[in-house]
């Protein structure tokens, strides 16, 4: 833990100032700052933070004004827990949490319904990003919104696989080697994900079919990633998950991160800093490659390099 726990920003501003006032005072709240008193600024020492608060007392500088800024002790228990409260997100949950039961299933509009989910995995995400001290509350409004995501999926991704709920098995990676594996054309993320694991992974010489229609799928193939295959959602797990799980992946850390972000993309839930990068690469390749091999070929090398970055190992 850091020596010193908490940094501190002290700023005044002539009164005259009322726009920079305003400004400043906005900007801190964004950061999720706690008030001590007034012009009195506190949040967890962190690097980012250090560098915001630099930021923020060089603006009140510039606008006239003096600003200091203190790295402070946690002198005992009584204070730590003191200044930790300050930043107790629950009542902010609970609201979140209010909405989401709220939330009208029956409506007929798919594309409003889209942007109230939207709304609400936004409002959550927005929440975790000034959450430094996360606990159950968190998790309660994470499971909730979920939940909601799985109970929409049908009506609002029609063409995407209804998880199943049984067991997985661990199998051995020697009785699949050399396969042929399918599934849908044109694939989005845990399709191309999938895919990618299987080849790296699973069976390194893989050959992969995409159908446009999966009626059609050869019975020699190993399906995945549609209803009816040998390898989809299973229970909360989509299908990079769940081939994770069926062949003793599930411990590699790289694997597990960009599942995480895998996840987050395909049914939501805790949202995932990489996330909107990857998801905006993968839009993109689908609009340039109509080839679905040249597609995966490029999507490899984003997740090799992905893999590469979150366990500075070879793929």
């Amino acid at each position: 833990m850091n020596s010193k726990p908490w940094v501190i920003l002290i700023a005044s501003l002539p009164t005259q100032n009322a726009s920079g006032r305003m400004r400043i005072w906005r900007g801190l709240k964004a950061l999720g700052c706690a008030v001590l008193r007034d012009g009195v600024y506190l949040l967890p020492n962190r690097p980012d933070f250090l560098l915001s608060l630099q930021y923020y007392s060089d603006e009140v500088a510039a606008g006239g004004g003096t600003a200091h800024i203190l790295q402070i002790d946690g002198t005992d228990e009584i204070q730590q827990n003191t200044f930790e409260s300050l930043f107790d997100r629950s009542a902010d949950y609970a609201n979140l949490l209010s909405n989401i039961e709220q939330f009208d299933h029956d409506h007929e509009d798919t594309g409003k319904l889209q942007k109230q989910l939207n709304r609400l995995r936004k409002d959550f995400e927005a929440l975790v990003s000034l959450d430094f001290f996360p606990g159950a509350a968190r998790d309660q409004a994470a499971s909730a919104l979920e939940q909601l995501e799985y109970m929409l999926h049908d009506t609002l991704c029609p063409d995407e696989p209804r998880a199943t709920k049984r067991s997985i098995k661990l199998l051995n990676r020697d009785d699949y080697q050399g396969r042929t594996w399918a599934s849908r054309h044109r694939p989005k993320i845990d399709r191309l994900a999938s895919a990618w694991l299987i080849r790296r992974f699973i069976d390194n010489e893989a050959r992969f079919i995409w159908l446009a229609n999966i009626a059609k799928c050869p019975t020699n193939a190993l399906g995945f990633d549609f209803d009816g295959a040998v390898f989809t959602h299973i229970d909360a797990k989509v299908t990079y998950e769940v081939l994770q799980a069926s062949f003793g992946l599930a411990q590699n850390a790289g694997l597990n991160r960009i599942g995480a972000i895998v996840h987050y993309l395909d049914v939501g839930g805790i949202a995932v800093p990489e996330a909107a990068g990857l998801e905006a690469l993968i839009a993109g390749m689908r609009q340039t490659w109509s080839d679905d091999d040249d597609l995966l070929s490029e999507a490899e090398k984003i997740f090799d390099a992905f893999y590469q970055a979150f366990s500075g190992t070879d793929a």
